[in-house]
């Protein structure tokens, strides 16, 4: 039997008062896979991904996560860790101490115990020797693989990377994207990235949405290398190949 999907969304509404940003959104995120939401500026994405891990309640419409329900729902441990697009480390703390925040929050988890998880998790993403670095004495690459370690020590097995290769130099946002494979294919884990880094999308992702602000929600999804190389619709063929879209033309694709 096909296992159920990790995350699905139905008939999706957000706005801010009146104002109706995305509507009509339905899609699902099989468990296991790495999942891209695009668009263009103003589309939606972050606002999306504010609604999925329950900092933001929808309009209307249904947000399951595991088969629970609504992630703001949840109470204990969260099921899901976040990389947020700075990396959002405290700076006066080192790396070892970022990771051991939420486990200090969530579980009763202290001591040597404790201490070999987080470095566990430091040495999974390539930063074993860093633990007692503050984040200023790091790379911008490492301490978004900081920020990964600190989401996956909770031992979520569902991830949210908003932007992750923002900021980054070409060498560093491919270690990234490695990174992301490896947790996918190799542990399991479900990942779901908003990005508009077309080269992180074609080498990680294995299936998307695209977002359009005029249509106020999606207007394609599936296989991204598919999209670029079979889709019609003159927005998705432009998005993903870069090329000039005329919107007046055709609004909304």
């Amino acid at each position: 039997m096909p296992s159920r999907p990790h995350i699905t969304v139905d008939d999706l509404r957000i706005g801010y008062g009146t104002r109706v940003l995305m509507e009509h959104t339905t899609f699902q995120v099989e468990r296991g896979t790495i999942f891209a939401i695009l668009g263009g500026s103003g589309c939606g994405k972050s606002s999306l991904l504010r609604h999925l891990i329950g900092l933001e309640r929808q309009q209307a419409g249904r947000i399951d996560i595991d088969g629970v329900g609504e992630p703001s729902q949840y109470e204990g441990v969260p099921p899901f860790g976040v990389l947020f697009q700075s990396g959002a480390l405290f700076s006066s703390l080192t790396l070892a101490e970022n990771l051991w925040l939420p486990l200090n929050r969530w579980t009763p988890m202290r001591g040597a115990t404790a201490h070999e998880l987080v470095q566990a998790k430091l040495d999974l993403v390539g930063l074993g020797a860093f633990a007692e670095y503050l984040p200023g004495e790091i790379s911008g690459g490492m301490k978004k693989r900081a920020g990964v370690a600190r989401a996956l020590v909770l031992e979520a097995d569902l991830l949210f990377f908003d932007e992750p290769s923002a900021g980054l130099d070409p060498i560093s946002a491919v270690e990234l994207d490695q990174l992301i494979i490896t947790l996918s294919r190799d542990l399991g884990i479900t990942v779901v990235i908003v990005t508009h880094e077309l080269p992180s999308i074609f080498l990680v992702a294995d299936n998307c949405i695209v977002l359009d602000k005029a249509a106020k929600g999606i207007v394609a999804q599936g296989d991204p290398r598919k999209l670029r190389d079979e889709s019609e619709i003159p927005f998705v063929h432009a998005f993903f190949t870069r090329s000039s879209y005329d919107v007046t033309a055709n609004p909304g694709g």
